[in-house]
């Protein structure tokens, strides 16, 4: 994997029994190379929470209406006006639908941990993939920065 300097700062909280997760200074190189991809974003810090699939489900209902547990969620921290915070926003992980997904998609773990977190990153930063042309858009640059981390692209089909 390419080595870059971690430009941002990751607070980690495990709400979870799993193993493996990701070490602070993965989360942080992952972080970090969205960040390099956007230089004038002074938002340098976030939170990656591991949750239960039960969390992730009770969060995903409550805040998007959706009763299941899903991979990655994103919440942006709105700073008051006039406060000016570093603070990117959080990002809720369920390394059980992780691991299944990686499991279905034939990934090795960690990379699909990485796709999370700079997918997760990328709708905290404001990029959506509701319609088309975003979606094509978003994954186009989660593709250029998993490269940078020696990834192959996550939307690649695989043929095992």
């Amino acid at each position: 994997m390419s080595q870059l300097s971690p430009i941002g700062e990751v607070d980690v909280q495990v709400a979870v029994d799993f193993s493996p997760l990701p070490d602070p200074c993965a989360l942080e190189q992952w972080f970090s190379v969205v960040l390099a991809a956007h230089p004038d974003d002074e938002r340098t810090e976030m939170t990656v929470r591991f949750v239960t699939e039960e969390e992730s489900r009770t969060l995903n209902h409550t805040y998007r209406g959706k009763d299941s547990s899903t991979n990655v969620l994103s919440f942006p921290f709105e700073a008051p006006q006039g406060v000016p915070l570093p603070l990117l926003g959080d990002l809720v992980i369920s390394p059980h639908v992780v691991a299944r997904e990686a499991d279905e998609q034939h990934k090795p773990l960690i990379n699909h941990f990485a796709h999370m977190v700079v997918h997760g990153t990328l709708h905290l930063m404001g990029y959506d993939h509701i319609e088309d042309d975003e979606a094509e858009e978003m994954e186009a640059l989660e593709r250029q920065l998993l490269a940078q981390l020696d990834i192959p692209d996550p939307y690649a089909l695989d043929t095992p």
